[in-house]
């Protein structure tokens, strides 16, 4: 069924005039008569009733009319919608982080992109979690992009193919301590300063506890693990409390006069962070456009610069 036809259709219907709804529509007579003619055929039901020169919908035109008013409002809400998403200046963001990047990274972006010209019709919908959380909602398809980690299996299936994970921004590794804790007067610190202390650390299925756990080794220290725990806040909780140290990413909004951060000498690993995209899936301009905005506000401000997040 040709969607023009049924256009021709519903024009005519609100006139019952053949010649005005011919002339409203912008083309010939003969090809508005056509047109009635063969839908009326599809359908196998007359649309239209004639009085001479005059025509007025038949019930079955009357009944029809209904739903081909609501199928053409909703093919032009479509319409407009995908205009929308495809226009570089309007659209909807949704992107997923992970927690500590939601202290500075993302607001410090998202602040910085409003302020260029034509974004205010963009709007953006944040979601936070851990890195496996995060990438299991890409592949289902509940985000546009992700900043996260890089893990190769996910629920202990391979990933490799599935995603796309492009080296964004690079995050500090610092060690946590009470703030009355006698190393708190220090800017940095060497890990054998604290090898014999109780450590909090992450949980072993969690992606820095890698790292952390290489950093160690790095140092030829066995660390002295008394809790394992899931998440950045709870460590330094614990930390506070006086249950032990921990390494942590940097927390830039943390309390640092109930826990302070500590730089670690001689340390190279770092927390590589990824903006991840789902292979083979098409990305609005609006999306497109802030991801590299994102990209390049990422080298100017800290790559270029050999700043650490």
């Amino acid at each position: 069924m040709n969607i023009k036809h049924l256009v021709y259709f519903r024009e005519l219907a609100h006139t019952q005039h053949m010649s005005q709804a011919a002339e409203n529509l912008g083309i010939s007579q003969p090809t508005l008569s056509y047109s009635i003619d063969n839908l009326e055929k599809q359908l196998g039901v007359p649309l239209f009733e004639h009085e001479g020169r005059n025509i007025k919908l038949s019930r079955f035109g009357e009944i029809y009319l209904k739903f081909v008013t609501r199928g053409l409002d909703e093919i032009q809400r479509g319409d407009a919608i995908l205009e929308q998403l495809l226009n570089v200046n309007e659209g909807n963001i949704r992107m997923g982080f992970t927690y500590t990047l939601g202290q500075k990274l993302i607001p410090e972006t998202l602040s910085a992109f409003q302020k260029k010209a034509d974004t205010e019709n963009i709007s953006f919908e944040l979601f936070q979690g851990n890195t496996n959380e995060l990438l299991d909602s890409l592949l289902k398809e509940k985000f546009d992009f992700v900043l996260s980690s890089k893990i190769d299996e996910l629920n202990g299936v391979p990933i490799k193919n599935k995603l796309n994970f492009l080296p964004i921004i690079q995050q500090e590794i610092m060690l946590a301590v009470p703030a009355d804790h006698p190393l708190a007067q220090q800017d940095s610190v060497e890990l054998k300063d604290i090898a014999d202390e109780p450590l909090i650390a992450f949980a072993k299925t969690d992606h820095m506890r890698t790292l952390i756990d290489e950093i160690f080794t790095n140092a030829g220290i066995v660390p002295n693990i008394k809790y394992e725990v899931e998440e950045d806040h709870t460590l330094t909780g614990f930390v506070q409390f006086h249950q032990g140290i921990a390494l942590v990413p940097n927390l830039p909004q943390l309390d640092q006069t109930k826990v302070k951060l500590l730089h670690i000498k001689n340390n190279q690993v770092v927390h590589q962070i990824y903006m991840v995209l789902k292979n083979n899936r098409f990305l609005t301009p609006s999306v497109s456009r802030f991801q590299n905005f994102l990209t390049d506000f990422c080298k100017q401000n800290y790559k270029h610069q050999h700043k650490l997040l």
